[in-house]
């Protein structure tokens, strides 16, 4: 057994740590956004663009950017993206009027689908075939802890000593992930050629019928847990009764849901994929549902956080592991658009469950629209399964998964 089949390469240290900064500028947002409205004399909804502005990006970066440099070595677009993230976060620290701040956002945001998508690709590339959903996994362990700890404390240093303190953190994390990147990512394990067939090559992917039907699980899958999460405040304060100052506590605890959820599934995904994905996807429909119906119960509700954040998050390894099993000729743009279909899943649990309210269903619509959703994400992955064993014409096999990410 090789050195790197026992240990996990520091390589995806770095890359945690590049998750860790993405997911703090991404999140952390919500809690200065009364001060940085104050600060720049706009509305609360149109400093609100702050945060619906990056994820739009985000969408984009994550299919437009990821497609541009397909023909560039894997490690070196990498390091690209972390200058561009310290760039964005910079403009933000230092921003003197609100389009300044937003043009911050944005550049930042450009990076995070791009760095999610090819990221997963170069920490599969860097374990044994059989731990590459784990490796996945502790890559956005990075993400995880960022709302675990990092929102509560960079909301703290915003809330103490300016809201610019916080972004020149961020800043100050992304050269650190700079650095990581360049010393412990190896260039050729990471895929330091240019892939086979360029762009053409990447597009080619996605006359697979499974890489399509992927998104679509990524999308409702992930939306119906993310619609519920978007008015969970209101759920908490409104119908299970919680004082608004023990909302951030509650949120820390989903947090650690997301946090063990992810590591549980990517280790899960590594034993069996498809089952992981189905046992995972009808846990949250379950668990939504009975969210929606206990929410008056403060016990209750404290689980179902939890396991909201557990079995949300576990999906996440295995969603971006199936999507590259079947793009695994050429799976850099796949990957990258399996990001952005998550940021559409979004976007759409969110606008549904904000009909839920508008047509005045209550709090706890929002939670019974994303067990919907969820629910049809599972509907959608059996067929994908089912139409999986009537045409296995291409599968995944292991020498092109090993050409492709390493």
């Amino acid at each position: 057994m090789s050195p790197r089949t026992r240990s996990l390469p520091a390589g995806l240290l770095a890359l945690a740590v590049g998750a860790f900064g993405i997911g703090l500028t991404e999140f952390v947002i919500m809690g200065l956004l009364p001060q940085v409205a104050a600060d720049f004399a706009v509305t609360e909804p149109v400093a609100g663009w702050l945060i619906s502005g990056y994820a739009l990006s985000v969408a984009v970066g994550g299919v437009a950017l990821t497609a541009a440099v397909t023909r560039l070595p894997r490690k070196q677009v990498l390091l690209g993206l972390m200058v561009l993230f310290i760039v964005g976060n910079l403009l933000s620290a230092v921003a003197d009027g609100y389009g300044v701040m937003l043009a911050g956002r944005i550049v930042a945001a450009l990076c995070h689908g791009a760095f999610f998508g090819i990221g997963a690709v170069v920490a599969a590339g860097l374990v044994a075939p059989a731990r590459r959903a784990g490796a996945i996994a502790l890559m956005f362990a990075g993400l995880t802890t960022a709302n675990v700890l990092g929102v509560p404390f960079g909301t703290f240093l915003g809330q103490h000593f300016g809201w610019r303190s916080t972004f020149w953190a961020i800043t100050g994390i992304g050269v650190l992930a700079l650095i990581g990147l360049a010393l412990l990512i190896p260039g050729r394990t990471a895929g330091d050629t240019a892939p086979a067939g360029g762009l053409r090559g990447e597009l080619h992917s996605f006359t697979h019928p499974q890489v399509w039907l992927s998104l679509v699980v990524t999308i409702l899958g992930f939306g119906g847990m993310f619609g519920a999460f978007t008015y969970i405040a209101y759920t908490l304060t409104e119908v299970s009764g919680f004082a608004t100052g023990t909302v951030p506590w509650l949120l820390v605890l989903f947090g650690v849901g997301l946090f063990a959820g992810n590591l549980l599934g990517g280790r899960a995904a590594d034993r069996s994929l498809d089952h992981t994905l189905v046992t995972v996807l009808a846990a949250l429909s379950v668990v939504l549902t009975g969210f929606a119906l206990t929410a008056g119960s403060r016990p209750l509700t404290i689980a179902s956080l939890l396991l909201m954040g557990g079995f949300g998050f576990a999906t996440v390894p295995p969603l971006q592991m199936r999507i590259m099993r079947y793009a695994h000729r050429a799976p850099t743009l796949a990957s990258g658009a399996n990001i952005a279909a998550f940021n559409v899943g979004n976007a759409l649990g969110a606008w549904v469950g904000g009909l839920t309210i508008s047509a005045g269903l209550g709090y706890t619509a929002p939670i019974w629209a994303g067990a919907a959703v969820t629910l049809a994400g599972l509907g959608v992955l059996l067929a994908a399964l089912r139409l999986a064993r009537r045409r296995p014409d291409q599968p995944a096999t292991e020498p092109d998964l090993v050409a492709a990410t390493g």
